[in-house]
């Protein structure tokens, strides 16, 4: 063999060696300070996993930026925004790709910080072990339990305890004891699986790759031992077989393909799979990959299956084992971590992202948010940045899932918000409610058609909006009298009345008048198909409620009656005072003074409140309304 076929051979020897290792996921997290991005810049190093131009970069940073007094400072190969080096923090998530002869790693270096407890929620996610730091100094902190409860939650298993700095503390062997102790006391609350402590220096060196002779009384394995062998639970490939549906595959009339990656398990050709929200099965035809068919699939990889039978199948449905399938509902309960600067909103509806599926959801309960810190259980009822709550979800369809204990790919979601598609909260879900089996819709002879042609009539709402003593009530009222002159059944839902009722426990937060706007909703949404034309007449201060209860009628039953009044205007009209009190902070959370006003961009009606009488406003709805055929 010559001398390039050897290289040939090594090469591919090396390449195939590289491809079979098995990889670890890990995150590294804890308090500010702690030394988490110097103890990943220290393995990169020594796994000699950087290039010339990366150390040269880093020997040049760290005499400029450093922490170190000119030495190298390994924090720098991690803390890549401008912010973070300045500071001398983390702020976003770092990964990073290290490999060493037994495992390839990535590792996800986060935030310390409180307020960016979102960004290590991220993290941890896909993780399989946490490498929590505790300074040596400082013992656990307040972030240390917050970080390991948020790793608990997110169904991280094994820990490893990284009390760091030890050659601050003279590497004293009671500190370290100390500090072991009063951490497994606390997370004998969690639900870890192992804890291995290990007495280490990231700048030093000390117990990072090798065993360190500053701690003889240390018996146990080096930090990077321990990610080696480390032996996680979560196999994929053994849990059911799940693929979510990522767009169905239709080059031509005669192949018909669904697409995705299997999340979990793995499936043959020949072996049944059913689509559970249908209940449709059939079974594996062909496994198509871009390098050839395959005989069977596992968690990881990206097929097209085809059928041996044509079911309906779209983007967004989990193809299932057969005789293991995931619950299907579209109400559960689940864990959220609120990720947004703007409250949520319980009732308000969000978009709910799971997999492939998206849906609408709402929080229809939030039980309780949990005080990280300590554990305890208080009650509330909105969260706020980085808070955690137990909710209730409700979704406008039913969806497949597993429990996140079960199956973490199946079990998490995110919430995204309907107008600004910002991400603002991630969650995992616990069971399916056991009401979301026990309901279902009612047959019934006599419908929503068959009232409306009894009356002579199409049914609507027309949903009045606009400020405090804007003319709403008034206007509706007017023109509710002019409809009933000329036969047209109506009824009105005022505000202020609902509030004697339906809504009295209700008061003027913004989740109250989330939750008040709501019902109403799902009460005109019952008047309507009673086959009445229902007038609605409430501030509604919020587009995205104002859509909800759009949503919840059928095309061309809602008109939305922007009743324009400039606010100094309704402040004039003001007979109870109302507006005073509330620049007077006699009132809090009034719409247009210390609470904010939406306003409508698409309404179907805008009636100028300031220079349109009521008669005239009354006379604009009624011409609207029979140009369109309604009455």
């Amino acid at each position: 063999m010559s001398v390039k076929q050897e290289i040939s051979a090594d090469i591919e020897q090396y390449l195939k060696s590289q491809e079979e290792k098995g990889m670890l996921r890990f995150i590294t997290c804890g308090s500010v300070d702690d030394g988490k991005s110097t103890l990943i810049g220290r393995l990169l190093w020594d796994s000699k996993m950087l290039f010339e131009d990366q150390l040269a970069t880093l020997a040049s940073e760290s005499k400029r930026v450093g922490t170190q007094g000119g030495n190298i400072d390994y924090a720098l190969l991690l803390d890549g925004l401008q912010a973070e080096r300045e500071q001398g923090i983390t702020i976003d998530v770092a990964y990073r790709f290290f490999a060493t002869d037994k495992r390839k790693f990535i590792v996800a270096d986060t935030p310390g910080h409180e307020q960016y407890t979102r960004n290590m929620v991220t993290g941890a996610s896909t993780a399989d072990v946490a490498v929590i730091l505790i300074d040596a100094r400082k013992g656990i902190l307040t972030q240390t339990m917050r970080h390991s409860f948020l790793v608990s939650l997110l169904g991280i298993k094994h820990i490893v305890l990284a009390v760091n700095k030890m050659d601050l503390v003279e590497y004293e062997e009671k500190t370290f004891r100390e500090i072991v102790s009063a951490y497994e006391k606390f997370a004998s609350q969690l639900t870890f699986e192992t804890i291995t402590a290990i007495p280490l220096s990231a700048l030093e060196g000390d117990n990072v790759i090798a065993p360190s002779t500053n701690t003889p009384w240390y018996e146990g394995p080096s930090l990077i031992t321990q990610l080696e062998t480390v032996q996680t639970t979560e196999d994929l490939v053994e849990k059911p077989f799940r693929m979510p549906v990522q767009w169905v595959n239709r080059p031509n009339l005669d192949f018909r393909g669904f697409s995705g990656t299997v999340s979990s398990g793995s499936i043959k050709v020949g072996d049944g799979i059913v689509e559970p929200t249908s209940g449709q099965s059939s079974k594996v035809r062909e496994i198509v990959t871009f390098d050839g068919n395959l005989d069977e699939a596992i968690a990881g990889q990206a097929v097209t299956i085809t059928l041996e039978d044509e079911i309906d199948i779209s983007r967004g449905d989990v193809l299932c084992a057969l005789q293991d399938r995931p619950a299907t509902a579209d109400q559960f309960e689940a864990k959220l971590v609120w990720m947004s600067d703007e409250e949520l909103l319980p009732s308000r509806n969000y978009i709910l992202k799971l997999g492939t599926t998206t849906s609408s959801a709402r929080v229809t309960a939030l039980k309780h948010k949990i005080n990280v810190n300590t554990l305890e259980k208080t009650a509330a009822k909105t969260l706020e940045l980085n808070e955690i709550g137990v909710c209730n979800f409700a979704l406008d369809k039913a969806i497949s899932f597993d429990p996140y204990q079960e199956n973490r790919k199946t079990g998490s979601f995110i919430l995204i918000d309907r107008f600004s598609n910002a991400t603002v909260g991630a969650g995992v879900i616990d069971f399916a409610l056991r009401r979301a089996e026990n309901i279902h819709w009612q047959s019934v002879d006599i419908h929503k058609d068959a009232r409306a042609e009894q009356k002579g009539q199409r049914p609507a709402v027309l949903w009045f909006t606009g400020l405090s003593g804007s003319g709403k009530s008034t206007i509706a009222n007017a023109l509710e009298k002019k409809l009933h002159s000329i036969g047209k059944h109506t009824y009105l839902l005022d505000g202020d009345n609902v509030r004697h009722g339906l809504n009295k426990d209700l008061g003027f937060t913004d989740a109250d008048r989330v939750e008040n706007i709501r019902r109403v909703g799902e009460t005109a949404k019952l008047f309507v198909d009673a086959g009445l034309i229902t007038l609605v007449s409430f501030i509604s201060p919020f587009r995205s409620e104002r859509q909800m209860a759009r949503n919840l009628m059928e095309e061309g039953e809602f008109l939305e009656v922007f009743v324009d009044t400039p606010l100094e205007i309704c402040e004039q009209r003001d007979i109870k005072g109302l507006y005073a009190k509330a620049r007077a902070g006699e009132i809090k959370n009034f719409t247009g003074i210390d609470s904010d006003y939406e306003r409508p961009e698409n309404a179907e009606i805008i009636i100028d409140g300031a220079n349109t009488a009521i008669e005239d406003a009354a006379d604009i709805i009624i011409a609207e309304l029979k140009s369109r055929g309604m009455i």
